[in-house]
């Protein structure tokens, strides 16, 4: 990485010097709706606390806003809110439908992009589109829940909110003068025929904790002086200490309190007149005696009332930061140096230095429209981190003192998180989920492998893991099984350090390993019921993929074998084995673990493809993995569904290049020992013996002639290869859908390239036949490592069918080519990811921006689900970056140890990204 400004940030903040990463975006855009605030018996988050009740309660566990910025204890928080004199109430926060309300679950009904970041967040870039005309909640809603399953959404341009270009892009910009001096800028553009007018109210606030703790002190937000120049008010905590709010231009100052309107919610009486909603009443409903007239309180409103002719901008101007006025005389002598040219000055520094540093970061010889692909990518990444506070022994405890009984997690009481979060997406999951984050941890270690770590580290501590040493899932159910991919991203992150530094922190990797240790031994002893090496896991993040809602009792009785439970353990293996060979080559008493854990894989693998009892997971006719079904009564039969269950076993794979062998032959006759007593073993798996290319040996459930017959599946257009990359379901079955009877019922598994048809976990994510990034970025990985063991000699047709040979990197190389035209302009100037929506398609105003769906349709690459789950789709930065850094050359030459830091050093220095 160049020497740019933002990574001498970095560089301090890793040493300590400065805290540049205190303060962020580390607000969520939804806290309505969470288990955190469900206070319920029933466990109806969503209907406990709505959207409709948010701008009227307290929130216990944390803060939402729109554009949000807060320091990294969310003690104090400013956000964007906005007026178009027509709305029923002021817009502070995102809207979007429930889970019960949208045909395909909940979903956000907002337009806004995160279109800047630097992983500092020294400058940060935010645009909300905001309709001139009344925004039509009522009719989203009710449009909504009358549309079946099988009809698409109804979004907010279909409402014609956006007619006529009726609405205001408005533009947030944050730049650190310093770690402590906060510069926002917001420009509010009207892309209508006629002049409008926006009230623009940016609002800071406290979360309230004095609630919870009555031994700490209340701060107070206080006006200390306005006028024609500007205003000042002083910010009082007793953490964060004194600072000061300066606004540019005058504007009304309105002040009240983060307290619960108890009066509207409950019919109870309010213990202050001034409540959350307070601002609120005053703009819209025109209460004065809503706002506290001795302007002080828990949360201010800066407003401005701006006219905005047609095709004009305007821009407001405000500074948050520790520096005090002057004088306490005139508002002319309070603010007017804070907006002199040193503002301007700062800004355009840091939009520089954001340019500076994404051109250190993105190829140069990708194109334009490519560098903004990555860009968004990553910056999306930056901007969905979030503070994320739970104490569950906490929570259960205000339960019980409103007598009522804890619906959920009760056995994780040892969880007290309290920490900077990479968010899947933070209005539709604002909640972390452990496999999503470490998929996300390979786009972030892109710009702040610092970051990356941590985020690895939060998971292993004893605040988050379980005793029983299970990762948590997610907040609804803790207790939920997600695959063990964390080892994974631990030696991948491992790697990116020692490329970058010249070596890696073997400190942080033996700590990461204790605790992986307890990770893999729950897996052995609570899901391999038979001690036969073939694992359970519940629906293991594949949500509906199954025949049956895997994580309930099933309907015919008995259990699962799980393919993609057992491969998933197989590759967790060879990852502890990846990170055992790394400590013993720096610490010899780790040799007994390497012997162990390639001991363990040879069973799981093994077990995978010979059959034990009758019925194994390998089906030799059809040359693909299923999961078997044990009956109660000794019988057994697979589940015949080609899906990404059966391709997991095909990412089971990792070469080794035999340092460990060199250094240790004594671990190459136990393993040898081991093989000979244990023939079976490697009869039907790859022989782990077998040198590949530069000698490397490989860890692989397929050996040559079974990989051929997966790939071959899977490189089948009519099946699995999409034109925008693996499908998750076979395409063949659209018209072959699995049928499965029992009892009279029938449970079916068709090709549905779009949302889901069905309910199983809340109907808005589907597996039966979209694209899904994660998984596809797996099966590149897997590619590329049978690449480096193969080499350039093993080649298939891709497609299948068409009589084009590659070899594997070639394969590797068009998925990503694929995956990448999602989001890339054709021929025709359109976007694939926005489908038929012709807004984003030709207007110029919305073409250029995008968003990082959940999933994408199998045949079309539309984005589907939720639109802004930047975390792990964020993997195509990763991706993008890849290829154009590592040909298949250096691959092949240096296998998995091949670097991106070799790559940029062979290149020269690349210019300035284009800005978005």
């Amino acid at each position: 990485m160049n020497a740019d400004a933002e990574s001498h940030r970095l560089r301090a903040a890793r040493a300590g010097i400065a805290a540049w990463r205190r303060w962020g975006p580390y607000l969520s855009e939804r806290q309505w709706g969470t288990v955190r605030e469900d206070y319920s018996d029933s466990g109806d988050a969503w209907n406990h606390l709505t959207h409709d009740q948010a701008r009227s309660y307290a929130y216990h566990w944390g803060e939402d806003g729109m554009a949000g910025l807060c320091d990294d204890r969310q003690q104090l928080c400013v956000a964007l809110a906005l007026w178009n004199g027509a709305d029923p109430i002021i817009k502070e926060r995102l809207f979007g439908l429930t889970n019960n309300e949208g045909n395909h679950g909940e979903d956000v009904k907002e337009y806004y992009f995160y279109l800047d970041s630097t992983p500092t967040h020294s400058y940060l870039k935010y645009l909300y589109k905001y309709p001139q005309l009344a925004y039509p909640y009522d009719d989203l809603v009710h449009t909504n829940r009358s549309r079946r399953r099988d009809e698409f959404e109804y979004e907010l341009l279909d409402t014609g909110v956006f007619a006529e270009d009726r609405y205001f892009d408005v533009f947030v910009e944050y730049s650190k003068g310093s770690p402590e001096d906060i510069l926002i800028q917001i420009t509010i553009c009207n892309r209508g025929p006629d002049a409008a007018t926006l009230h623009v109210l940016p609002t800071f606030w406290f979360r309230n904790t004095w609630r919870s703790d009555s031994g700490s002190s209340r701060p107070m937000l206080r006006q200390i002086a306005a006028g024609e120049s500007g205003s000042v008010i002083r910010v009082s905590h007793s953490q964060l200490g004194e600072r000061f709010i300066y606004s540019e231009q005058p504007a009304e100052l309105l002040f009240t309190e983060n307290e619960t309107n108890t009066e509207r919610l409950e019919g109870k009486p309010n213990r202050t007149p001034y409540v959350k909603d307070g601002i609120n009443e005053y703009i819209v409903h025109g209460r004065p005696e809503a706002v506290n007239p001795e302007r002080c309180g828990t949360k201010a409103a800066v407003h401005y009332t701006i006219e905005v002719g047609a095709g004009e901008s305007k821009v407001v101007r405000l500074r948050l930061c520790e520096r005090a006025p002057a004088q306490l005389v005139s508002a002319r002598d309070q603010s007017g140096d804070m907006f002199a040219a040193s503002f301007d000055d700062t800004v355009n520094a840091r939009r520089r230095e954001a340019d500076e540093f994404y051109a250190s970061v993105i190829p140069s010889s990708l194109d334009n429209d490519a560098k903004s692909i990555v860009r968004q990518a990553l910056s999306g990444m930056l901007w969905s981190k979030q503070f994320y506070y739970y104490d569950i022994a906490a929570w259960v405890q205000e339960h019980r003192r409103y007598g009522r009984h804890a619906p959920r997690n009760i056995q994780w009481r040892h969880m007290h998180n309290a920490d900077i979060i990479s968010m899947p997406d933070k209005w539709e999951y604002p909640w972390y989920a452990a496999w999503d984050l470490a998929f996300h941890i390979l786009a972030l270690t892109l710009v702040d492998e610092d970051f990356g770590k941590q985020q690895l580290d939060l998971m292993l501590q004893a605040t988050y893991l379980h005793p029983s040493g299970q990762l948590p899932a997610y907040e609804w159910n803790f207790g939920d099984v997600n695959p063990p991919v964390h080892a994974w991203s631990t030696i991948f992150t491992y790697r990116l350090e020692a490329a970058a530094r010249g070596n890696g922190d073997i400190d942080w990797l033996e700590r990461s390993f204790h605790a992986l240790l307890l990770n893999f031994t729950w897996w052995v002893n609570r899901k391999d019921r038979d001690g036969k090496n073939v694992f359970e896991g519940g629906f293991l993040g594949l949500d509906n993929i199954g025949v049956f809602d895997r994580s309930a009792p099933l309907p015919t009785g008995g259990h699962l074998e799980q393919a993609d439970g057992t491969a998933w353990m197989a590759l967790f293996c060879q990852n502890m084995l990846e990170i055992a060979i790394e400590l013993t080559l720096a610490r010899p008493t780790y040799i007994r673990m390497c012997t162990k854990f390639a001991e363990h894989f040879l069973w799981i693998a093994s077990s995978m493809v010979v059959t034990q009892d009758g019925v194994g997971m390998w089906d030799e006719e059809d040359g693909f993995f299923y999961d078997v079904l044990q009956l109660p009564d000794g019988g057994a039969q697979r589940l015949k569904v080609r899906s990404m269950v059966g391709l997991l076993p095909f990412c089971a794979v990792t070469v080794f290049d035999g340092r460990l062998l060199e250094k240790y032959p004594e671990v190459g006759e136990v393993l040898r020992e081991f093989l000979v007593s244990h023939p079976d073993l490697t009869s039907a798996i790859h022989d782990p013996t077998r040198r590949g290319e530069h000698g490397r040996l490989m860890a692989s459930i397929l050996d040559a002639a079974r990989l051929r017959r997966v790939l071959a599946r899977m490189l089948d257009e009519n099946e699995f290869f999409s034109p925008y990359g693996i499908r998750s379901l076979s395409r063949a079955h659209l018209d072959r859908p699995y049928q499965f009877w029992v009892g009279g019922q029938e449970y079916r598994v068709g090709y549905l390239p779009a949302e889901s048809d069905n309910g199983m976990f809340g109907g808005n994510s589907n597996w039966r036949g979209p694209i899904w990034m994660p998984v596809n970025g797996l099966i590149i990985r897997a590619l590329l490592q049978y690449y480096t063991y193969y080499g350039d000699d093993f080649t298939v047709e891709c497609p299948t069918g068409s009589g084009r040979q590659m070899n594997l990197y070639e394969v590797a190389e068009e998925l990503s080519r694929r995956l990448t035209a999602i989001f890339k302009r054709d021929a025709n100037g359109r976007r694939p990811v926005y489908g038929g929506t012709e807004k984003f398609q030709t207007d110029p105003h919305w073409r250029d921006y995008l968003q990082f769906y959940e999933y994408f349709h199998g045949d079309n690459g539309a984005g589907l689900g939720a639109s802004h789950q930047t975390g792990w789709t964020g993997i195509i930065a990763r991706i993008m970056q890849l290829f154009a850094l590592v040909p298949a050359d250096q691959l092949l030459k240096s296998g998995a140890r091949a670097t991106i830091k070799e790559a940029q050093e062979r290149k020269p220095p690349a210019p300035v990204a284009k800005r978005i």
